[in-house]
């Protein structure tokens, strides 16, 4: 083998080696040791200062929409429907005739049954003159009270009957799709379409039962859908289940979202955020956390060296980390280069503007 060969692949596992002790004391060595063999020349960071905010802790889940009032409209008896007044997803109000149905039989027995009272209440007004003079008996008076009676009853079950052939809503709302079309035969109970009330809607999901303890009526919830992804809908929770399922371990709640516009139909998917308390917490970046095997630190600025400070971490919101412990309000810490700093090196804070230290800097 030529010299020139035995140099190059002297050179080759020369490289080699360099490129694996670098790896292991970027990588593999601890934390101590990579320090240890890191150079002292300043480091360039970016900074933020640890403030004070308004911290939420919240919890995420999925829940289905509910109508506050829902109905399916069916008729009470058998017909044919002569009149349809159904435009899906039109709000229509309380009293307002939907559906109505042939009524020709129906007004014929509410004509027959006033004939019949009226003859007995003419029955009975004779009789009653004719008792004084003793010309009919007692029985005869009780037995025409009792038709009168029984007429009187006859009228208002024909009154019902016609009054059952026209279907009016019972509350403000909106239909939904007709199932029929005018002219068809329906028997009672038939569907013809729905009914929803959608100034309010339920949202029900559920929530783990370790959960169980601490969600109450009233907490706050921001719900948004997929068909509006531009739009969140804020509503609050209404009722509790007191049931846990044994199987799922976990227990349904009902939120209420107002509904003005009427955006948001029954039975629409939502995914939401249950807010379960507030509370004012120190917080930095989530850049500024380092987490390492057991250890949670930040890098605090003092000056112009990074000192490492091990810290407690709360919630996260909004891109922030709660800070428990560590750290005080005003404190400043490295967000950017992190990955080159160490107890006590020299740090240089870059400037918003300076591009050349952001490729010097080399976080990743």
């Amino acid at each position: 083998m030529s010299t020139i060969k035995q140099l190059l692949i002297l050179c080759v596992l020369a490289g080699l080696a360099y490129g694996g002790y670098e790896g292991y004391r970027s990588y593999l060595a601890p934390p101590e040791e990579a320090e240890r063999s890191r150079p002292d020349r300043p480091v360039t960071i970016e900074i933020a200062e640890a403030e004070t905010r308004r911290v939420a802790e919240t919890v995420e889940a999925v829940g289905t929409t509910r109508a506050m009032r829902s109905i399916e409209i069916v008729p009470e008896s058998d017909g044919r429907i002569v009149d349809l007044n159904i435009t899906p997803g039109a709000k229509v109000s309380k009293g307002d005739i939907l559906v109505k149905l042939d009524e020709t039989i129906e007004r014929a027995d509410l004509a027959e049954a006033r004939a019949r009272l009226t003859e007995q209440q003419l029955s009975l007004e004779r009789i009653e003159r004719l008792i004084s003079t003793s010309a009919v008996s007692q029985a005869s008076l009780e037995e025409a009270t009792a038709r009168l009676a029984e007429a009187e009853a006859a009228l208002e079950r024909a009154r019902q009957r016609l009054t059952d052939r026209t279907i009016a809503a019972p509350f403000d709302g909106v239909v939904g799709l007709s199932e029929v079309d005018t002219g068809a035969r329906i028997e009672a109970g038939d569907m013809i379409a729905r009914l929803d009330d959608l100034t309010e809607v339920e949202l029900e999901f559920s929530l783990p039962e370790t959960l169980f303890g601490r969600v109450r009526t009233g907490l706050a919830i921001v719900a948004n859908s997929p068909a509006f992804p531009d739009k969140e809908f804020e509503g609050r929770i209404e009722a509790v289940d007191s049931r846990i399922d044994p199987i799922a371990r976990a227990f349904r709640t009902r939120a209420v979202i107002p509904n003005p516009e009427g955006l948001l139909p029954a039975g629409m998917f939502m995914s939401l955020t249950l807010t379960l308390s507030e509370t004012d917490a120190l917080t930095v970046p989530e850049e500024a956390i380092v987490f390492r095997a057991a250890a949670t630190y930040v890098f605090r600025i003092d000056g112009e060296e990074a000192r490492r400070v091990s810290v407690t971490t709360g919630a996260r919101r909004d891109g922030r980390v709660a800070v428990l412990s560590g750290l005080s309000a005003g404190d400043v810490v490295a967000i950017r280069g992190i990955s080159r700093l160490r107890d006590g090196v020299a740090v240089v804070i870059r400037d918003d503007g300076d591009e050349s230290a952001a490729t010097q800097e080399g976080d990743s």
